[in-house]
């Protein structure tokens, strides 16, 4: 029997510490593991005993890259609790804010985190040196989300602008005007974006995903809509724990999410598209046609083109919401506090991201639970690897390697930010 064993000891390019884990047995791969071994940040702890208010801002603590969705789960799960709910100007503000963020993570994965992997590329610094124009572009893509961050939300890192009930402070139409001028510029580059991400080399590869996603029948889902898969799943968000359960393996510290029925299954651009196509818009729907995809994609090394259709999207809805704002009377709806349980959903860069919080009569809280889109798709990961490794077992050790960290950058991973996978080590037995 012949053994080979593919380790990455430490993933660098990752927002904590994690390794890879591959064992081959004979021609095929017998084991594919993703080992998280950062150690626990203990946020949900941290929100019992706090009032409800607070939760907008701890949860956007949670993530540098996407702390609205952190924020705006949470507010969703507390208006929930609460009985109140958020409409009109200030429903759409949020949509606008979760826009911006869309804009600027979907452009920091596609051109600084997973471009590279295409062109052969160690990061985006080397990158740059031959492609300086489009370095330029993926910067200025990644600005114009960090201003709608900016504007609406306070600031562009854990903004500070977001309440239960609504904003502390609104802007005017007079504010948001310059952003549209902005958002134009960024159309465009969102354009040529995709057209460019639909010419890389890309892998020809496809998996049979049990697709996960929001859907809303009158928009691209972000912060409402059931939960439905691509077979037959369709539930109320407040029915997701009856559905999904969440287990510890003893090689990670993230949890490992499945559905009841021992299925693991994807979130993230993918699942959205594929489940939501009819949702985006005109401009978007007509570039993912020119970039070759159809309704569905099954292709995850074609996330890096989803990506793209997402970030056309979102300038595109960006530019929608402020022609059509108007200025609300108030900044929020009050709410008092009451002893319940609410539950949030809405649709992180990287997937579905779920809240759902225990108050007591005072408004503090007694329970907190959040699932993350890279804990709910680490299964899904691993037997990416798990099936598809051993299609290139042929290839130089080195590139193995970096096939095997860009089937992992696929899914752009809340565990990666930093520059690149460390060293690799084959063993042979």
């Amino acid at each position: 029997m012949s053994r080979k064993t593919i380790k990455v000891n430490y993933l660098a390019r990752v927002e904590g510490e994690g390794a890879l884990n591959v064992t081959v047995r004979d021609g095929r791969v017998s084991n594919a593991e993703l080992r998280i071994f950062e150690p626990p940040r203990f946020f949900e702890g941290l929100l019992r005993g706090r009032d409800y208010s607070e939760a907008p801002d701890v949860t956007a603590r949670i993530c540098g890259i996407c702390p609205v969705a952190y924020q705006m789960s949470s507010v969703n799960a507390m208006e929930n609790a609460l009985g109140i709910g958020v409409d009109g100007p200030l429903r759409a503000l949020r949509r606008l804010l979760y826009c911006g963020e869309w804009i600027e993570s979907h452009a920091l994965h596609i051109y600084m985190l997973h471009a590279p992997d295409f062109l052969g590329y160690a990061g985006a610094v080397d990158m740059a040196k031959d492609y300086p124009d489009v370095v330029k572009r993926g910067l200025a893509l990644k600005k114009a989300g960090n201003a709608i961050m900016s504007l609406v939300g306070g600031r562009e890192i854990h903004p500070i602008n977001v309440r239960v009930g609504g904003f502390y402070r609104t802007p005017t139409r007079k504010e948001l005007a310059p952003l549209a001028e902005t958002l134009k510029q960024a159309r465009e580059d969102a354009l040529a974006t995709v057209r460019w991400t639909a010419g890389l080399d890309i892998p020809d590869a496809e998996r049979d995903y049990h697709l996960v996603a929001l859907h809303h029948p009158e928009e691209y889902p972000m912060n409402a809509g059931r939960i439905i898969s691509n077979r037959g799943l369709d539930i109320a968000v407040e029915d997701y724990n009856q559905h999904f359960v969440e287990s510890h393996v003893q090689r990670s510290t993230a949890l490992h999410s499945h559905l009841r029925e021992h299925d693991c299954y994807l979130v993230g651009p993918l699942a959205r598209y594929s489940l939501n196509f009819a949702q985006l818009s005109p401009m978007a729907r007509e570039a993912a046609k020119e970039a070759g995809l159809g309704h569905t994609c099954a292709n995850p090394f074609q996330s890096i083109v989803v990506r793209s259709i997402e970030v056309l999207y979102a300038c595109d809805e960006a530019l929608r919401l402020i022609d059509a704002y108007v200025e609300p009377d108030q900044p929020f709806v009050s709410a008092e506090p009451r002893a319940s349980e609410g539950f949030g959903c809405t649709e992180a860069p990287r997937g579905l991201l779920f809240h759902r919080y225990q108050l007591n009569a005072e408004g503090q809280i007694l329970e907190a639970q959040i699932v993350p889109p890279t804990s709910q798709n680490q299964p899904s990961i691993e037997a990416d690897l798990k099936e598809m490794v051993g299609d290139w077992l042929d290839l130089p050790a080195d590139a193995l390697r970096e096939r095997c960290e860009q089937t992992i950058r696929n899914y752009d991973p809340c565990i990666s930010c930093a520059t690149h996978f460390l060293k690799l080590d084959v063993r042979h037995e």
